[in-house]
This record gives C-alpha cells, sequence and structure tokens, in this order.
C-alpha cells in the first residue's frame, strides 16, 4: 500500500542552490539522482513536508573528511564558525525563490502552503504541498526584521540554529558518542525570536538545538515543541538525538518528534554505513512511541541531507518503510497517524 506520507525535513533547495542551471532536471523530469523529485515523490506516496533553508559554511582546503570520520566512531566533528545575516541573507532568499520556482514549474502538481486550508486541500487533491522551513536563523538579524519579511515569503517553521552557533543559541556538535548537553542555551535575542516566532504562528524547531536550548524554548514558548528529524539518544547516543527527559517534555507540550532517517543516528554502532536493515528505525520508533506517546510521532527523513539506509535509497523507499512498519505490527490507525496525521495535527496547534 502507498501511505500518504507527510514529512518533517529535506534539503532539495540545496541541491538547487547548489545546481540552478540543472533544476529542471532536479525537480521537474527526475535525474535519477539525489533523494527527492517530482515523479519519486509522486511515487513514493510524498504528500506533504517541510522544505528546509540552509546556509552552506565555507569548506577550507585543508578540512577533514568528515564523512570517514562518521565512518569510524568515536568521532567529535568541529563546528564552522557563526555566519552573520549579511552573508547569509542572498543565500536564503535565493532557496526561498527556488521553492516558489518548484511551484510555478509544477503545473499545479506542487504547491507552496502557508495555512491549514491550504495544507488540507492539497491533501484531499493529491497536491504535494510544501511548506518553507529555515534550518538555522543566519538569515535573520538581531532586530527581525528579517523574520517578517520571510514570513510573507511563506515562512512557518524556523530552528533557531543548525548546529553551528547563531546569534539565536547554540547547537549541538556531531558527536558520537556524546550528549546534547552541550554549552549555553538561547541568547537575549534568541529568546526575541520564539516568542516572535509563536506570535505569528511559525513553528519552532529544536532538532539541531542543544539541551539547554531545548530547555529555554520549553520555558518560554507558547507552541507546542517539535523537533522535525531526531531520533531516540537512548537508542543511538548521539548529541543530534533526544533523551527521554526531551520526548517526554514533547509528549507534554502536544509537541512532535520525527524520525530521522539518517544512518548515523540511527545505527546503534553511530557508523554512517547504509548497510542495514529495518531493524534499527523500528527500534528507535518503538522508542518515540514509548516515550512520546502515538499522537507525536512522525517522519522527519532528511532526505538529500544525510546517508540513508540502503533499504529506502529515496522518496520512493517510502512504500519500503511503511510496509516494514506494518509487517512489525503498526496497525491501520497508527500509521495513519505516523505517516501524515500527526503532523497535520500539530500544524494545526501550532499554526495561526
Amino acid at each position: 500500500m502507498v501511505w500518504q506520507v507527510f514529512d518533517g525535513h529535506n534539503d532539495v533547495l540545496l541541491r538547487l542552490l547548489q545546481a540552478p542551471d540543472r533544476r529542471e532536471a532536479i525537480w521537474l523530469t527526475g535525474e535519477g539522482k539525489g533523494h527527492l523529485d517530482l515523479p519519486r515523490m509522486k511515487a513514493g506516496g510524498f504528500a506533504a513536508g517541510f522544505f528546509a533553508i540552509y546556509i552552506p559554511s565555507p569548506v577550507a582546503h585543508d578540512a577533514p573528511d568528515y564523512m570517514t570520520m562518521m565512518d569510524n566512531p568515536p568521532y567529535a566533528l568541529p563546528l564552522p564558525d557563526l555566519i552573520g545575516h549579511e552573508a547569509a541573507q542572498p543565500v536564503a532568499l535565493a532557496m526561498a525563490a527556488h521553492l516558489l520556482w518548484m511551484e510555478r514549474s509544477s503545473q499545479g502538481a506542487f504547491r507552496v502552503v502557508r495555512d491549514m486550508a491550504g495544507l488540507r486541500e492539497c491533501l484531499a487533491t493529491g497536491t504535494i504541498a510544501g511548506i518553507m522551513h529555515m534550518e538555522g536563523a543566519e538569515a535573520i538579524d538581531e532586530g527581525l526584521d528579517a523574520l517578517h519579511a520571510f514570513h510573507a515569503l511563506g515562512l512557518r517553521s524556523l530552528g533557531p540554529v543548525w548546529s553551528r552557533p547563531t546569534i539565536f543559541g547554540h547547537g549541538v556538535p556531531f558527536q558520537f558518542p556524546g550528549q546534547p548537553d552541550t554549552g549555553p542555551g538561547l541568547t537575549d535575542a534568541g529568546k526575541r525570536l520564539v516568542r516572535e516566532c509563536n506570535r505569528l504562528g511559525i513553528m519552532v524547531d529544536l532538532s539541531h538545538l542543544n539541551q539547554k536550548g531545548f530547555d529555554d524554548v520549553a520555558a518560554i514558548s507558547d507552541a507546542p515543541l517539535v523537533a522535525t528529524h531526531s531520533n531516540a539518544w537512548a537508542v543511538t547516543p548521539s548529541t543530534r538525538n533526544l533523551t527521554d527527559r526531551q520526548l517526554a517534555a514533547i509528549r507534554d507540550s502536544k509537541g512532535m518528534v520525527g524520525l530521522n532517517f539518517a544512518t548515523v543516528f540511527l545505527r546503534e554502532d553511530g557508523r554512517q554505513n547504509p548497510d542495514m536493515g529495518w531493524d534499527p528505525m523500528l527500534r528507535h520508533l518503538d522508542h518515540l512511541l514509548d516515550h512520546a506517546g502515538e499522537d507525536h510521532v512522525g517522519l522527519g527523513s532528511d532526505f538529500d541531507g544525510a546517508t540513508l539506509p540502503q533499504g529506502i535509497g529515496d522518496v520512493t523507499g517510502l512504500v519500503r518503510l511503511t510496509d516494514a512498519m506494518e509487517a512489525h505490527g503498526y496497525g491501520p490507525e497508527l500509521m495513519r497517524k505516523l505517516t501524515c496525521d500527526n503532523w497535520v495535527a500539530l500544524l494545526d496547534r501550532t499554526w495561526k
């Protein structure tokens, strides 16, 4: 069965940013590379998702081979330097423009949604719904003027950080094994950012935020707590995964956590190697369900931003994953929640 899937995170906009002259092949016709394109999304049941605006860090010529390091734990990758909003804004605007181009070029097959009415209409008609998300708020100035500009463009979800620091807070480094308790929490500007996101109805994503930052958001936010693409620390002790205490806080806030498909956050040994079966994903799902509850768990693939298990491969592998979930014993009602309905209900509680 092909389930209607709402996905918590993808990085296809980064592919478009890095090859703007090939965007028709990347998005419209399906080049057979990367994880996402319009034809394969239709085949895999991809119904809606968050599309990330992410600012790449400059890569030094003498930088270590991070991919090799992540396949040979233990590892502790150094965090890139902070990027100022003057440098980040042109990149973020280009990625937002790519998302709007995806809508215009799709001939009605894809739509950027800004409210619940638009999302529900897309789900009812089979139009793929895209939600503009920022993975790291580097493009937002301390006065938050740019937040309002991006909101007008369609921004409806924002993570204050991707693992490197911003003027708003501190992310977790990529470390295995490691705890998410790594440094200070939100800055004063970060607290203002969270409050303004609450006021505008922009969802706040905690996936890359460290433990103190997570706790700061929990203390000041009037919205559900959400981690769009994170897993269970008790199964895989990566800094990027969530402790049982954090999962309980998400549950108690009526929030959400989306299962991240990245192998380094799934495998108990923390390796990047894609040679793995379904058991690690199902162990994480079982743990998330036990500690966050069946109304607060979904999928958050990290398509086009991570190494995936070979059984998934790309977005068409959603069909194989949901088959494995059903074979594991998840019944129809739970499957509907995990694949789509929980994300829809979460946004209904969050957007204004």
